[in-house]
């Protein structure tokens, strides 16, 4: 089994390609090490010189003596693979490929790629690249990159990771996190990833003890499933992982897959994934390294309560609106806790956010006082304190740093981060005591979301593990929605009754037995009923003769070659809400399930849950809860409420269908579910199996 120390802790390196100007791409990494004291051997590979940078070259890999452990290349496109072939052929762990001008660039790019992936696979040899930037392991001063950060910015070990599939952003990441006072201990960047994917790198710095945190940037996910693997083992070493996924939008995503030559799975459904899977997803870097900086004293709270002490009432609505958007709960303070506050502080604020008014700068044992009622009294799991400039003054900074530290001694499994503007020094100091500090009180309060985020997915362990059932195979040829829900009734479902009439007389004889009904087209060959003109609802027994013909002239009409079986007829179902479940087998992580409310929320506002399959009827609830219409489930402006049980047991039947049947499906779908009080019923069903 490849490990990090594969990639990143070798003996020695052959660079194939190396310059003796360390401003080019081959002679950039051999600069790096030399002027880095890389204590390896250093073999520069060039047939045209007998030195590179001081250091003896070689004609060719096979003259070095001996094994090898890592070999960089930095050749054109089309001599590559023969230097892979003879990497293997000296044992190399590892081979690093600069060049580009591989799948990036079309067919015949894709071709060579698609050799140096097969030698990879034959020999065992792992390969990063090609048109990679590179990698570093700051700790043993390891340099195989030629981007120009490391001339400014020597990287100096710490406990946060990083792994790009873009060098150039990849490196951006880096340099940032530098600026910010962030040690980078591993940096990898996997380019058009021919062996070596993201998603392996993430796992392999989960596995590490001296990886605290790790900073992901990918186009696109080659393999879903060692994703999913890398966060669940990031999940169980209680490793975070901040995830930058780009191509959010449609030409985002255009430019993802043109960039990567892979094909981009739906934005949603990656979102999905991340946060099943514990990874917290970011929209900027900003983020990415707040999030990052926040993690350094490794407290994540379990739990959503916040409480806010704030010198300032402005400041304090201001992160309490912030928090709300987070989905975060600024609990009030237990209102004997409020009253003894106020004995202390008449003119306090006391109920959260706590404000302990400018009285602070009279008193500065209000804020441990205060503190510590918080935290004994208000059950919080973490706080925030906002102290403006008042933590930078020369006379009150190391008084209030020194009342907090005191505080904070006895609750050492509690986080607490400030909002503050002071210079460098001041910030270094409550870095240094376990107090990560921002300028901005917003920024802080979606660090602290981050890192609550993080607490639960640790406490809950890992995700659903449900025995699949064992169902028959499905039916030969195209399904028409008949046979779609007698296939899903099968496995669980509830279906609502139906019947097939062939003709006008059988529709009305049953239109008499049910009462008012819907009436359908019944045809493997038309999907789209309402587009073929082909539904009718509230048909009554007069009604009934007049609507089934009218819908057979209209579905052959719309479709003169389809197979017409008849007009399915069930009875209309009253009350209720209705709503969409579905799945789908997304190209990247396989099954997947989906809810939401119907009609307008699902077509317009996108209001739709999605989760890997299978998942049970807890997990099912959850995505339940998480729609922006659930109270319209749950009794709004008076309405019975829905069976959420029934409903959440439906989400995780057909989960486990799709699951099930994952290789023979191109999606499923209950449209609509009628969530009634006492259950819930599908009115209608569609199975669209996968093309062979």
């Amino acid at each position: 089994m490849t490990t990090l120390a594969d990639l990143l802790e070798p003996r020695s390196i052959a660079i194939v390609g190396a310059s003796d100007d360390p401003t080019r791409i081959g002679g950039r990494p051999l600069s790096h090490m030399i002027n880095q004291h890389f204590d390896g051997g250093i073999y520069p590979v060039n047939p045209r010189r007998d030195t590179v940078q001081g250091l003896r070259a070689y004609p060719s890999l096979t003259a070095i003596d001996g094994d090898l452990d890592f070999v960089l290349v930095a050749v054109p496109a089309p001599l590559v693979a023969e230097q892979v072939r003879a990497a293997a052929s000296k044992n190399a762990r590892t081979v690093m490929i600069f060049s580009s001008g591989f799948a990036e660039t079309g067919a015949e790019g894709t071709a060579m790629q698609d050799e140096v992936t097969r030698i990879a696979r034959e020999t065992g040899v792992r390969v990063i690249g090609p048109n990679c930037l590179g990698a570093f392991n700051s700790e043993t001063r390891f340099y195989p990159t030629f981007t120009s950060t490391i001339d400014r910015a020597t990287p100096q070990p710490g406990g946060i990771s990083i792994a790009s599939q873009s060098g150039a952003y990849g490196s951006h990441i880096y340099m940032a996190s530098h600026m910010a006072g962030l040690g980078i201990r591993y940096w990898l960047t996997t380019g058009n990833e021919a062996d070596v994917h993201v998603a392996e790198c993430i796992r392999l710095l989960a596995e590490r003890d001296d990886v605290h945190c790790i900073m992901a940037y990918a186009e696109s996910i080659k393999d879903g499933a060692m994703l999913v693997d890398a966060l669940e083992v990031a999940r169980v070493n209680r490793t975070p992982v901040i995830f930058m996924k780009v191509g959010r939008s449609e030409v985002g995503a255009q430019a993802a897959s043109s960039h990567t030559a892979s094909l981009a799975g739906e934005d949603a459904i990656y979102d999905a994934v991340l946060r099943q899977h514990g990874a917290w997803r970011v929209k900027s870097t900003e983020e990415m390294l707040d999030i990052a900086y926040a993690c350094r004293p490794r407290i994540y709270p379990a739990g959503k309560r916040l409480g806010l002490v704030t010198i300032s009432g402005g400041a304090g609505v201001l992160m309490a609106d912030a928090a709300e958007d987070h989905g975060l709960d600024v609990a009030p303070m237990p209102e004997d806790a409020q009253a003894e506050m106020k004995e202390i502080l008449p003119f306090a604020a006391p109920r959260n956010p706590v404000d302990v008014t400018a009285q602070f700068f009279n008193d500065l044992t209000l804020v441990p006082r205060f503190t510590k009622a918080m935290l004994d009294r208000g059950g919080y799991d973490a706080l925030i304190g906002f102290w403006t400039s008042v933590a930078g003054s020369p006379l009150l900074g190391t008084p209030l740093l020194g009342h907090l530290t005191e505080t904070m001694k006895d609750y050492r499994d509690r986080l607490i981060l400030h909002v503050m503007l002071t210079d460098d020094e001041m910030k270094r100091r409550y870095d240094e005591a376990g107090f990560p500090s921002f300028e901005d009180p917003t920024r802080a309060i979606t660090a602290m979301a981050a890192l609550m985020f993080f607490g639960e997915a640790f406490a809950n362990g890992t995700p659903d593990v449900l025995d699949l059932p064992d169902l028959p195979p499905l039916p030969g040829g195209p399904l028409g929605e008949r046979e779609a829900k007698a296939v899903l009734a099968a496995a669980g479902l509830p279906m609502v009754e139906d019947r097939l009439a062939a003709t006008a007389e059988e529709a009305v004889a049953i239109a008499r037995q049910m009462g008012p009904v819907a009436m359908k087209i019944a045809s493997p060959d038309i999907l789209h009923k309402t587009e073929a003109g082909g539904v009718r609802l509230g048909v009554t027994t007069g009604t009934a003769a007049a609507a089934c013909d009218e819908i057979m002239a209209g579905a052959r009409a719309y479709a003169p070659k389809a197979r017409i079986d008849g007009v399915l007829i069930s009875p209309m179902v009253t009350g209720g809400t209705d709503v969409i479940v579905g799945a789908k087998t997304d190209p990247v992580f396989g099954p997947v399930v989906m809810a939401g409310l119907g009609g307008v929320f699902t077509e317009v506002m996108k209001d739709i849950a999605f989760r890997r399959a299978p998942v049970s009827a807890a997990t099912a609830r959850g995505m339940i809860d998480e729609l922006k219409g659930a109270p319209l489930l749950k009794g709004a402006r008076g309405q019975p409420p829905a069976d959420l049980g029934a409903l959440a047991e439906a989400i995780s039947r057909l989960s486990l269908f799709a699951a099930a049947h994952g290789d023979a499906i191109e999606s499923v779908e209950m449209n609509p579910v009628r969530a009634l009080p006492g259950g819930c019923l599908a009115l209608d069903a569609l199975i669209i199996k996968r093309e062979v």
